[in-house]
């Protein structure tokens, strides 16, 4: 859960983006146009991926993330028996059946709101935020580092980078289809994104800023829950967990997508999807597919009862 956006950095008027110290430059709060694409339709069919799945901890999903060209699946989480603003995390590597298949732990990282993951020949390289403000849980940096079973890393053994000057609470998305990594953060005035090459950031060169835009306000109280990319569009992800026994007349777990060449939200949907699990708290999205026939928006809930949480995922496959 993002308790970050409940303390009003969903809202403001545009803003201006600072000049960074890696040169990235001033840019208003929506500028420069993505090649266009395709979008996923956001009341299309449900599809379930799996549902009921323990992770390694086992813990709370908070995002996940797919390495579409070695067909792996990595799930980021707060780390079991740790105090919340530490930053600690568990990642999870499962297979398309939901079983785990191995782990990492990222001490002092963040809150894994989003992570991202990039092949590079047979290697998952994964992407999060790092560098935690423990005022927070949440990150000051991002990072880019391969897929390890059974590694810790820490701050201080990965590279970092800050790509915006002046920005917080960092979390990347990574675009596969399309080349693109998604570098969502906070300024004074809420949550900006800033899109990037993937090609250029994996070598830490941020000069280029692809699209810029703030974030536009969601539901009011509702918690922000993940994010991700997929050509022109971004996707946003929003939902409390129900309050007791399943009821569906307490869902507000929404889907939202976001024409950035425009500038506007044109597509939302208030999906019942896993209506009759216990909890049901919308945790993480992510795009998979190497093309557009393959591509399917993924978006999870957390399940379970406390101590025994489980993961679930489902997905939309329709493009318009």
């Amino acid at each position: 859960m993002d308790n970050i956006s409940r303390r009003g950095l969903l809202t403001g008027a545009g803003a201006v983006l600072a000049a960074g110290a890696l040169g990235v430059p001033t840019a208003s709060a929506r500028s420069l146009d993505l090649p266009a694409s395709k979008r996923f339709k956001m009341s299309a069919t449900t599809n379930e991926f799996f549902r009921s799945k323990p992770l390694w901890g086992p813990t709370v999903m908070q995002s996940f993330a797919f390495d579409t060209p070695n067909n792996r699946l990595f799930t980021g989480q707060l780390r079991s028996g740790t105090p919340e603003n530490s930053g600690d995390l568990t990642l999870s590597q499962l297979n398309f059946s939901g079983t785990v298949l191995g782990h990492m732990y990222l001490n002092g990282f963040g809150h894994a709101v989003s992570i991202g993951a990039e092949a590079s020949g047979t290697t998952s390289y994964i992407w999060t935020e790092t560098d935690v403000d423990t005022a927070n849980g949440r990150g000051r940096q991002i990072t880019r580092f391969p897929w390890k079973d059974g590694q810790t890393l820490t701050p201080a053994s990965v590279t970092k980078w800050k790509p915006v000057s002046g920005g917080t609470v960092y979390t990347p998305a990574v675009d596969q289809r399309f080349g693109q990594l998604g570098v969502r953060h906070s300024l004074s005035d809420g949550m900006h994104i800033n899109v990037y090459s993937l090609a250029a950031a994996r070598t830490g060169d941020f000069s280029k800023v692809l699209a810029t835009f703030k974030q536009p306000a969601l539901t009011p109280g509702v918690a922000f829950q993940g994010w991700t990319l997929y050509g022109a569009y971004a996707y946003f992800w929003e939902g409390e967990a129900y309050p007791g026994e399943p009821d569906e007349t307490k869902a507000n777990s929404k889907l939202w997508c976001y024409d950035i060449n425009a500038g506007q939200l044109v597509d939302s949907f208030l999906t019942l999807a896993g209506k009759s699990l216990t909890y049901r708290e919308a945790e993480g999205m992510a795009v998979y597919g190497s093309t557009d026939g393959t591509a399917r928006l993924y978006f999870g809930f957390a399940s379970g009862v406390a101590g025994d949480r489980r993961a679930n995922l489902f997905y939309r496959n329709t493009l318009v």
